[in-house]
């Protein structure tokens, strides 16, 4: 049996400490600087009744949520009711160490489920969450595994975000189960009032994707007072009442709504009578009695909606800042409450000074009640609900089919289809994606091996029509590619959601996902997000860069390079040869599955044993391969950033360093130089991003007293003598490479892409961005004066 008297207690508690926390940040705290904390008062308050009634009666412990990123607060209130957060945090509330501005999965210490990022990135996570949850109970690996509920509460204003309709449509394809969003329908952005019959774009836009959606407008009060004599026309008023004019009443209280019901809808008979049989205060109380601030009518419509599993859109009116003296000024968004209105609205809650932060502090029922209630809480009664998964078992070496000259983008399709021919641990947990371009980069073999994911089993129409095809695109339960429309958002949140499915679902998933290099960027704030809350899964992207010569300028890739640099959580790599990339794809099997210690290794001073995602920038280029043995020294290279395919000598004048699909214009060129430069070194740079973190953390370890810190790339380069120039080449920014001659202040010139290409031939996009075998010459002689060389031609 519902108990509605402590339900309703406990919402004033959530809303007491959050408004506290917010307001003992930026009054009370001391924060050193004078500068406002910043919170969200009055959007944590519009969400109070709701998360209430979810976390404290509706949820099971197989439910994930992702709350709303302003209502962070209340959030962290209720998991310190719950004895999931601790005082000293809260009290130091988006301070050093503190509970983060937005709930957090990694930096926050309580039952987060899912990381808040950009506004609307949470709400699609729990879309595709709950596709990877059908995936995990498709392949019975957990029989009678209870499915839980993805739930996302989500600000009306967040609505306008594209990546959730984007969503919606792939949860259309798939069939979507389980999954609730909870719009926090206030009515108010963070500058302006929504526009007038939102709401009902939203229901025709959820109902057109099969979703059933719950209007939640008016509460039990509200529903009373229509039941009295005259209430119909209240209903058609407030029905009628424009979002602004009510937000505005809202904010001037009892006597500005009985004026204006009076002018408007008084009669001098039922509806006046209605209207004066309330206080002012009890006439304030109905009108923001909206059924996003009712307690019995949510628990309604949540334990409806337990009863099966289709989705639902629940648009529950709100007032923001409910509860607050802020509740509906136009304002209220970032505003904060001053010390008085606090002070008042301690009063009203009966909190003493100096007890402001104690659990039970201004409650009307007793503590022992109250703690055998939270004690019974369904949501928490597992207690935390991270879940670890075993790790899956990586063959010393993946196997591919070697040629005398193939691309790196076709050596992951060999080594792809040798997974999948086989019935190893690792061919069974894998799981690919891609925005439909599966074919195009070289996914297609493990695909007709393995199969396309699919709740309900169906066949390749036409292979039953017998028409000839080079793929087999047949959906089953059994099928592990889950293929996704054009859209790369939606791509890298499926990615977020697959990676996280040992944390979520207690079931590892090694996920892969290919797409084109130059898109990266269309999906990069969803990447960000993914790495962020430390989901875990393969990018492999290609192709890249100019060398997709004919394609043109928008579909060349320039500055990725520098983004799997940048990008925290995603170790990033560029291979020349497909060995290098069965290398890079054995580890990163391994890496993704690691969840050590953060101290760094000693060796290249990364923090390799926390693991990560990882990034592959690949090409379609063609080329000749190297016929060696791959040694365990060769291998640790090429992990950790780079070797040298040609040491230099100790009267070097020259090294030329290339990454990826420009290493037969570095050996060319290196070849050029030879008769002219003495002891010419090459470079073949794998990582810049792992040899320029190990660099820089190893400094900062030689700054913090430990004198013997040597990264990687300090030892490749110790040998090479100082007078040595240097000349950096990638299919990409220069700046990719350009601070190596800063470790050890070698003269450096560095080439790359600067600018959008055109179409044209590899030979003429290169000789036009200088990167060609000539361009690396001439940027050598230039760099290294002395005598001519013999074989520079003249352009």
């Amino acid at each position: 049996m519902t108990d509605l008297k402590m339900l309703s207690e406990l919402e004033r508690k959530v809303l007491w400490l959050s408004t506290w926390m917010i307001h003992n940040a930026n009054h009370v705290r001391d924060n050193g600087d004078g500068l406002k904390v910043g919170g969200h008062q009055a959007s944590s308050a519009s969400l109070a009744t709701i998360i209430t009634a979810l976390y404290f009666h509706a949820l099971r412990p197989e439910d994930r949520v992702a709350v709303k990123p302003h209502a962070s607060p209340i959030f962290h209130s209720i998991q310190y009711l719950l004895g999931n957060q601790d005082r000293a945090r809260m009290e130091n509330f988006r301070g050093y160490k503190g509970v983060q501005s937005y709930p957090s999965r990694t930096k926050d210490i309580d039952d987060v489920d899912f990381s808040t990022g950009s506004v609307g990135l949470g709400v699609a996570q729990t879309l595709f969450s709950s596709l990877v949850q059908d995936y995990v109970q498709a392949k019975g690996w957990k029989p009678g595994m209870p499915e839980g509920k993805m739930v996302a509460l989500v600000g009306d204003a967040e609505m306008d975000e594209g990546n959730i309709f984007e969503a919606l449509l792939e949860g259309w394809k798939h069939g979507l189960r389980n999954t609730w969003w909870v719009v926090d329908y206030n009515r108010q952005s963070l500058d302006a009032v929504v526009r007038e019959g939102l709401w009902a774009r939203f229901e025709a836009i959820f109902r057109n994707f099969g979703w059933d959606v719950v209007v939640l407008k008016h509460g039990k009060l509200q529903q009373a007072a229509f039941a009295e004599p005259g209430g119909e026309k209240l209903r058609d008023w407030i029905d009628a009442c424009p979002n602004q004019l009510y937000s505005a009443l809202t904010f001037q209280g009892g006597a500005a709504w009985r004026k204006r019901l009076m002018d408007e809808i008084g009669d001098q008979g039922d509806v006046t009578r209605l209207i004066e049989a309330r206080s002012d205060d009890e006439l304030a109380a109905l009108m923001g009695n909206l059924g996003g601030h009712d307690l019995p009518t949510l628990i309604e419509a949540f334990e409806a909606a337990r009863e099966h599993d289709r989705p639902v859109c629940f648009i529950a009116y709100t007032v923001k800042g409910f509860g607050l003296p802020l509740a509906g000024h136009k304002d209220n968004h970032a505003g904060l409450m001053t010390p008085k209105q606090v002070e008042a609205l301690r009063q009203s809650m009966n909190v003493r000074v100096g007890h402001e932060w104690e659990k039970f502090e201004g409650l009307h029922v007793p503590e022992e009640q109250v703690t055998s209630f939270l004690q019974k809480v369904p949501f928490a009664a597992k207690g935390r609900r991270r879940f670890t998964a075993a790790e899956v078992a990586v063959p010393a070496k993946l196997e591919f089919s070697a040629q005398p000259a193939m691309s790196t983008q076709q050596g992951f399709g060999f080594v792809m289809h040798e997974i999948s021919k086989g019935d190893s641990e690792l061919a069974e947990r894998i799981v690919t994606t891609s925005p439909d371009v599966t074919v195009s980069t070289n996914l297609g073999a493990w695909v007709n091996r393995r199969g396309l994911f699919s709740k309900e089993t169906m066949a390749d129409l036409f292979k039953a029509e017998r028409i000839p095809s080079t793929y087999n695109w047949s959906f089953s339960p059994k099928g592990q590619h889950m293929e996704l429309g054009i859209a790369e958002m939606n791509l890298f949140i499926m990615l977020s959601a697959l990676g996280l499915s040992h944390s979520i679902f207690g079931e590892r998933l090694l996920p892969v996902g290919t797409l084109y290099d130059p898109f990266i960027e269309r999906g990069l704030d969803a990447l960000n997000y993914a790495c962020y809350q430390d989901a875990r899964f393969m990018i492999v992207a290609t192709p890249s860069g100019v060398t997709l010569a004919p394609e043109g300028g928008a579909h060349q890739s320039i500055a990725t390079p520098l983004i799997g640099m940048a990008q925290d959580g995603l170790a990033s790599f560029e291979p020349a040869f497909v060995d290098e990339l069965a290398v890079m794809m054995r580890w990163a099997f391994e890496y993704m599955q690691r969840s050590g210690e953060a101290d760094p290794d000693e060796l290249t001073w990364l923090r390799d044993a926390t693991g990560g995602s990882v990034y592959l920038r690949l090409s379609t280029r063609s080329v000749e391969q190297i016929n060696r043995e791959m040694t365990p020294e060769l291998e640790r290279d090429i992990i950790n950033g780079g070797y040298w395919l040609r040491k230099p000598g100790p009267n070097a004048q020259l090294v030329v360093a290339y990454t990826g699909a420009l290493a037969p214009e570095a050996i060319e060129a290196i070849g050029l130089m030879g008769e002219d430069r003495r002891d010419i070194g090459l470079l073949a740079i794998t990582s810049a991003d792992r040899l320029n973190a190990g660099w820089t953390a190893a400094q900062r370890a030689r700054e913090g007293e430990l004198v013997h810190a040597t990264s990687h790339v300090e030892r490749l380069l110790a040998d090479v003598p100082s007078h040595c120039g240097l000349v950096t080449v990638i299919d990409g920014h220069p700046a990719t490479l350009g601070w190596l001659g800063s470790v050890h202040g070698h003269r450096t010139r560095s080439l790359g892409v600067e600018h959008f290409g055109q179409t044209g031939s590899i030979a003429d996009l290169y000789r036009h961005y200088g990167i060609d075998a000539q361009g690396i010459v001439r940027a050598a002689a230039a760099l290294t004066p002395g005598r001519p060389i013999r074989n520079l031609r003249a352009v």
